[in-house]
């Protein structure tokens, strides 16, 4: 065997640095445990806690997905506070009681559609050692997200 067959020639070169990237393996950890906080919300802050003090030392690339997750989680708390003060006005203002449980409903979903899209596209990237396009993004971190087929 020829020592170019030795590895795929799609994990070599600068513009794919391979799965040995400083903070790969953090990153793969964070969203593992943003996903298990689906059903242990504790998880999510020890994964914002490891993206934090795993950032500095990353490869650039990675350094975009820590970005990304703990974007994400900030804005999911920042979110679910906003919720919690409006679901709080509307008992205030004596809505009847199934108008916020309805809509508390209807935000919990959209909230785990957007933490789990923003997991998957993230992980997509990441085990195809490609760097987050736009970190800072509300969305999806530029990545275009459609249920067509390729």
């Amino acid at each position: 065997m020829s020592a170019s067959h030795a590895l795929p020639s799609h994990t070599i070169g600068a513009d794919n640095p391979g799965k040995q990237s400083r903070g790969r393996g953090a990153a793969i950890v964070v969203y593992l445990l943003f996903l298990g906080s689906v059903l242990a919300v504790v998880t999510a802050p020890i994964g914002v806690l490891i993206a934090h003090l795993k950032r500095r030392g990353a490869e650039p690339w990675v350094q975009s997905h820590l970005q990304f997750q703990i974007r994400t989680f900030w804005l999911g708390v920042l979110g679910g506070a906003l919720f919690i003060a409006a679901w709080q006005l509307l008992g205030l203002l004596g809505v009847p009681p199934m108008a916020p449980w309805a809509l508390g409903y209807l935000y919990f979903t959209a909230c785990l559609i957007w933490m789990l899209g923003r997991c998957a596209v993230g992980i997509a990237r990441l085990t195809a050692n490609r760097p987050v396009a736009n970190p800072k993004s509300l969305a999806f971190g530029g990545a275009r997200v459609t249920l067509a087929d390729a």
